[in-house]
């Protein structure tokens, strides 16, 4: 999964608990880290970062608390959760999601600084145990941050839209195969 990640550049790992997503994430992070000899930023959860941060010392895997108000230089993993992103400087060529189901809403302010502040990274993860397969949004929202295609034209490409509800989407019925290769 890790190679296939690495390959793509910018990629989700949709596995679920137990799975082993953070020693993942954190390979993926060492292995950009390392190609680019830049740092690569990891946003998550605010309880998340420290237990990230001992799962790296048991693989030997270096990752430091992000200062928001410092310059990183060089090769390096940095962790941060997410309400402190807009302290932070953009100056990474690769960042990782923890639990990227916080992109879920469609329209949060939350979603919209995560992918506006990606834009210009060129490496690109997004891991959660819980994507919403049935919620088509949340697979567009995820899209989006990845910088692979917007959410309105994911579900314009494969959707229908379902009356007046905006949550309401079903696949096309000639679309279903293309979007779940599309997907994978």
């Amino acid at each position: 999964i890790v190679k296939w990640a690495l390959k793509r550049g910018k990629a989700a790992i949709f596995a679920d608990t137990g799975l082993g997503k953070t020693i993942m994430q954190l390979t993926w992070a060492d292995q950009v880290a390392e190609k680019t000899n830049a740092p690569v930023l990891i946003l998550a959860p605010l309880a998340v970062a420290s237990q990230t941060i001992e799962e790296g010392r048991k693989y030997g895997i270096h990752i430091e608390k992000l200062n928001p108000d410092a310059d990183v230089f060089g090769r390096g993993i940095y962790i941060i959760n997410y309400e402190q992103l807009h302290k932070v400087k953009n100056q990474f060529m690769g960042i990782a999601l923890d639990e990227s189901s916080i992109l879920k809403g469609m329209m949060g302010a939350r979603r919209k600084e995560i992918t506006d502040f990606a834009k210009g990274i060129p490496y690109r993860l997004s891991c959660t145990a819980t994507p919403s397969p049935n919620d088509f949004m949340e697979l567009g929202t995820q899209s989006e941050f990845l910088g692979i295609m917007s959410q309105i034209e994911m579900l314009a490409m494969f959707f229908i839209h379902d009356g007046s509800d905006t949550a309401k989407w079903r696949l096309k019925g000639h679309g279903q195969k293309k979007f779940f290769e599309w997907m994978a």
